[in-house]
């Protein structure tokens, strides 16, 4: 095994649970602010992932007083307190971009088991 692949297998974050492109997720953010930290809660949808082992992000997307709000996690950070699959979606796109245009709701279908 590589140096490198000994230092990043310790980096990564054995928490967090399955989740994919289209589900709602509720991400838990430590904040500090001065000598106190707090965890703020960012809900939204999953727009998209990239990239893999220690440098994988995903980013979530939700609307705050019908103005779109996107946000970029490293799923292995620190900071990240958190993350809950609120609901699983079916989607058949691996980004979804097409999301920032849309001026009203969107809806997207659920997925169940099968």
């Amino acid at each position: 095994m590589n140096i490198l692949d000994k230092i990043n297998e310790k980096q990564i974050n054995k928490n967090v649970p399955e989740f994919r492109v289209g589900d709602t997720v509720r991400v838990d953010v430590k904040i500090i602010e001065g000598k106190r930290e707090r965890i703020q809660a960012f809900e939204g949808v999953v727009v998209g992932r990239r990239g893999s082992s220690v440098s994988e992000t995903f980013t979530v997307r939700k609307n705050s007083s019908g103005i779109g709000v996107e946000r970029t996690f490293p799923i292995n950070s620190p900071k990240l307190a958190a993350i809950t699959v609120v609901r699983k979606g079916k989607v058949r796109r691996a980004k979804l971009n097409f999301l920032k245009e849309k001026v009203g709701g969107y809806r997207i279908k659920e997925r169940t088991k099968r």
